[in-house]
């Protein structure tokens, strides 16, 4: 089963995943496919606030933000990972459950990029949008880092996170019955 849209002005057929017994998702991956991650960069640059750093989580946001920084001539974007790495240092946490993971899992960040975003405007980005954990995550790590949340993107916003008004995003994508229908 499949769920065809476009994103970007390009069209892409998305696998339909189950999630559960009652909840599957279409399958949303920019990995691999460089004519969609430059299209999405580009529109969602159309429409970003004023920032000083990209902030995306490891792993699917990390094309994105890269090709948006780099279509924005940005020196640098930041990451959160999903373990620390032995070059960080003064490293912090935080956890979160993603809608797409089985279990908890943590973010971490680098004390340097900790202090790089002190008192300036941290612009959140990610591929999809949907429970809000990830992103909330991420909220948490430029708290803590005393940075600025100047605004929060993604390509898709999946289920209630189309509501939010907080959130800049491309395109709706809908959650499904187990048998590939949409949920409405």
């Amino acid at each position: 089963m499949y769920y065809t849209m476009t994103v970007a002005g390009l069209e892409r057929n998305l696998p339909v995943c189950p999630v559960s017994d009652t909840l599957s998702i279409a399958g949303f991956v920019i990995f691999g496919d460089p004519e969609l991650t430059v299209a999405c960069a580009k529109e969602l640059l159309s429409r970003a606030p004023a920032y000083d750093y990209i902030l995306t989580a490891e792993a699917k946001g990390i094309p994105l933000a890269h090709e948006m920084a780099r279509q924005a001539g940005d020196a640098r974007y930041i990451l959160a990972r999903k373990a620390p790495k032995l070059y960080m240092r003064d490293v912090f946490s935080v956890s979160v459950r993603s809608i797409t993971t089985a279990k908890e899992q943590a973010l971490y960040l680098d004390g340097e990029d900790a202090q790089r975003m002190r008192g300036k405007r941290i612009l959140l980005v990610d591929d999809v949008i949907s429970t809000g954990e990830s992103l909330k995550a991420l909220e948490t790590l430029v708290e803590k880092a005393g940075g600025i949340i100047c605004g929060r993107m993604a390509i898709l916003a999946e289920g209630d996170a189309q509501k939010r008004d907080d959130l800049i995003y491309l395109e709706k994508l809908p959650l499904f019955h187990p048998d590939g229908t949409v949920m409405e």
